[in-house]
C-alpha cells in the first residue's frame, strides 16, 4: 500500500482476520429450492453504501442456516466477486433476510474495530485499484475469504475509527443529495420534453405546429477538405444525445486512401451519419472550436429566420425520434444514413418565436443538470482525496472531535 511509511502514534496494522468474524453466505442449489422460500441478498442487491431491496430471490432457509445467515445491524456485506469489494453497512431495521455466497458478511469481533471505519477503507482500496491487485491476475478475480482474512489494514484507536466514518459519511450524504436533485431534475426535464417538443398540440399557447422536411428549414454544410492535420484535434460525436466532445486519444492521419478530414466552428450542428439513429449529434461549443472530423459527419446548416438550433436538437433528442431513422439507413454491413435522406427527415415546427421561448426553458433546466453533475464529480474527488489522507494517518482528525467518540 502506498501511504505513509510509518502510523501515527496510536494506530497499528492489524489482520482483518483478528478484527472481525468473517462468513460466507448460503451456496445456492437445488435441495434450497424446496420448502419454506425467504428472500436473500445477492452480489447485485449490494451496491456501494446502500443496497437495492427492490429485486431480492428466494430461497429455503433451515431454522439453524437463519441463525447462521440472519444479519445483525451494522454487518458489513462484501462482493465476492463482480465488483471486487463492493460493499455496505447493513442498517436497515429489517428481519428475515439473510445473504447468498456470494457476499462475504463481516462483523467485528471486538471493541477496537469499526465495519463503517471498515468499509470506507475497502472503498480506499478499490479507488486505488489495490483490491485486484490482491485479489491477483485470475480469468474470473474472486476475493477470497483467506485473501480477505489475511488484508492489513491501519487502525486507529476505535474513538478516532468513528470520527473519520462519520467525517466521510458526511460527503456520503453530499453525494447522495446532489444525485437525488439530478434525478428529480431529469424527470421534471423529461417532462417539459415531453410536454413541449414530443407531444405539441396545434392549440398549445396559441401557436401552430407544422410537420416540414428538414431540406427546408436547413442545408448540408459544403466545407473544404484538409490538405494536412498536423496541430489539428479530433472531435468525436458521442452516442445518446450526450453532444460533441475531444478525442485525444486519436490522432488524425491522411492517408491515401482514407477518409478526408474538415475543420468545424463553434456552433457547428454536427451528425454522425452511422449513429445518428443511436443519439450521434450535438452542437460544438466555443471551448471546441476549430476541431475537425472524417467525412463520416455531416455538418447542417440552419436557416435561423425558420428553424432555432437548439430547439432542432431537442426535437432530435427524442428517442422515439432518432431510433426510428434506422429503419432508413442504407448498407448491409455498417449502416449509414446519407445526407439526402437526412435532408428527408421530418421534424414538427411551431413559430420561430416558440421555438426560441421553448428552447430557452429546456436550456435552462438541462443547464442546472450540468451544474448539479459537476457538483457531484466534485464532491466525489475531494472524498477521494479525504480517503487518501484520513485513512492513512496523513491527516488526523482533531482531539477535541476524536473525544466526544469517547465513551464514558
Amino acid at each position: 500500500m502506498k501511504g505513509r511509511k510509518h502510523l501515527p502514534s496510536g494506530w497499528a496494522k492489524e489482520l482483518v482476520g483478528n478484527l472481525f468474524d468473517v462468513q460466507l453466505g448460503k451456496m445456492l442449489n437445488e435441495k434450497a429450492k424446496e420448502g419454506e422460500q425467504h428472500p436473500y441478498l445477492a452480489n447485485f442487491n449490494v451496491r456501494w453504501g446502500k443496497f437495492d431491496l427492490e429485486r431480492l430471490n428466494s430461497m429455503a432457509f433451515s431454522e439453524r442456516e437463519q441463525k447462521k445467515y440472519t444479519l445483525h445491524y451494522g454487518d458489513l456485506l462484501v462482493c465476492e466477486g463482480g465488483e471486487i469489494g463492493r460493499c455496505a453497512v447493513w442498517k436497515i431495521n429489517r428481519s428475515g433476510i439473510y445473504y447468498q455466497k456470494a457476499l462475504h458478511r463481516i462483523r467485528s469481533k471486538n471493541e477496537i474495530s469499526s465495519t463503517e471505519y471498515f468499509y470506507f477503507y475497502m472503498q480506499y482500496l478499490a479507488s486505488k485499484r489495490l483490491l485486484l491487485k490482491l485479489v491477483g491476475e485470475t480469468s474470473i478475480a474472486h476475493l477470497t475469504r483467506e485473501k480477505l482474512l489475511g488484508l492489513t489494514i491501519p487502525l486507529p484507536p476505535l474513538p478516532e475509527q468513528k470520527a473519520i466514518a462519520d467525517l466521510l459519511a458526511t460527503w456520503d450524504e453530499a453525494i447522495e443529495k446532489t444525485k437525488r436533485l439530478i434525478q428529480e431534475k431529469e424527470r421534471r426535464f423529461k417532462r417539459l420534453l415531453r410536454e413541449l417538443i414530443f407531444e405539441p398540440r396545434n392549440t398549445q399557447k396559441g401557436a401552430k405546429w407544422e410537420n416540414v422536411k428538414l431540406e427546408q428549414v436547413c442545408k448540408i454544410a459544403s466545407k473544404e477538405k484538409l490538405s494536412s492535420v498536423d496541430g489539428h484535434f479530433l472531435l468525436t460525436v458521442k452516442l445518446h444525445c450526450l453532444g460533441i466532445e475531444r478525442n485525444d486519444r486519436v490522432a488524425p492521419t491522411l492517408t491515401e486512401r482514407g477518409r478526408p478530414y474538415y475543420q468545424h466552428k463553434s456552433g457547428d450542428f454536427l451528425i454522425g451519419r452511422q449513429n445518428f439513429h443511436n443519439g450521434g449529434f450535438g452542437i460544438i461549443s466555443p471551448e471546441l472550436d476549430g476541431g475537425i472530423t472524417s467525412n463520416a459527419i455531416s455538418c447542417l446548416i440552419v436557416n435561423k429566420s425558420k428553424l432555432s438550433k437548439d430547439f432542432l436538437w431537442f426535437q432530435f433528442a427524442n428517442p422515439n425520434y432518432y431510433r426510428k431513422v434506422g429503419h432508413v439507413m442504407d448498407g448491409t454491413g455498417q449502416k449509414e444514413l446519407s445526407d439526402k435522406q437526412l435532408l428527408k427527415l421530418k421534424i414538427c415546427l411551431p413559430d420561430l418565436e416558440t421555438q426560441n421561448q421553448i428552447a430557452e426553458i429546456l436550456t435552462s433546466t438541462q443547464h442546472e443538470i450540468d451544474l448539479l453533475k459537476q457538483l457531484a464529480d466534485k464532491y466525489k474527488t475531494q472524498k477521494r482525496g479525504l480517503m487518501q489522507k484520513m485513512l492513512t494517518g496523513e491527516w488526523r482528525v482533531k482531539s477535541e472531535i476524536v473525544n466526544q467518540y469517547m465513551e464514558a
